[in-house]
């Protein structure tokens, strides 16, 4: 936990910026039933029954120093899905980096195993020359800022029945636009002095 924690509060630098990756599912949703469009004095109708049309999964990478988010949305969460957003990462999104501190869960995919198994090993090992991953611990997920990155965006965005994986690139990609645009981002105010004071209990206690 401390280990994440001071990292968020070193200052910000160009060439060693802080990415917070995640991904989550979501489910593709279509109307059941036509609905009813808006009238003088009347909302929009949606009726309560829909149909399942599949799922994809959503890769959130976002850079609070920089006020910038990307949403990847592939088919599948696999280890070779991983691995290409870590290529992506390290020659797309921050080409110039001399380091990259990446922190994420300890899911089974995020590993260095997963981009040896999906390219081959010089390539392998020059990307991940350029990752620095710091994990949260168990049940510390909440130490990722990614995680407000998604609450924003089921907010703001996906909080409605999308019924494909195109629509949902289209939705995102504008969502995504408008975010980077105004350079949101988060103010993080947890130091590692409050996590010694407020969970105390998570120390181990010497006698």
């Amino acid at each position: 936990m401390e280990d994440v924690l001071d990292l968020y509060a070193e200052e910000v630098m160009a060439d060693y910026p802080v990415v917070c990756f995640d991904e989550s599912p979501y489910q593709l949703r279509a109307d059941g039933r036509p609905g009813e469009p808006p009238a003088p004095g009347r909302p929009a109708r949606q009726d309560y029954e829909y149909e399942r049309t599949g799922t994809c999964n959503l890769f959130m990478l976002f850079h609070p120093g920089g006020s910038w988010r990307h949403v990847a949305v592939t088919e599948r969460r696999t280890k070779q899905d991983f691995a290409h957003q870590m290529r992506d990462l390290v020659d797309v999104h921050f080409p110039q980096a001399t380091l990259i501190s990446v922190v994420l869960d300890n899911l089974n995919t995020h590993s260095p195993a997963s981009l040896y198994a999906t390219f081959a090993p010089a390539e392998a090992k020059r990307i991940l020359n350029k990752l620095d991953f710091r994990f949260t611990p168990k049940h510390g997920s909440w130490l990722n800022m990614a995680e407000l990155e998604f609450a924003a965006l089921q907010g703001q965005c996906l909080d409605r029945r999308l019924d494909s994986q195109a629509a949902v690139e289209r939705e995102i990609a504008a969502w995504e636009a408008e975010r980077n645009r105004c350079k949101t981002t988060v103010t993080w105010r947890f130091t590692t002095a409050d996590a010694r004071t407020k969970l105390a209990r998570l120390y181990p206690s010497l006698s």
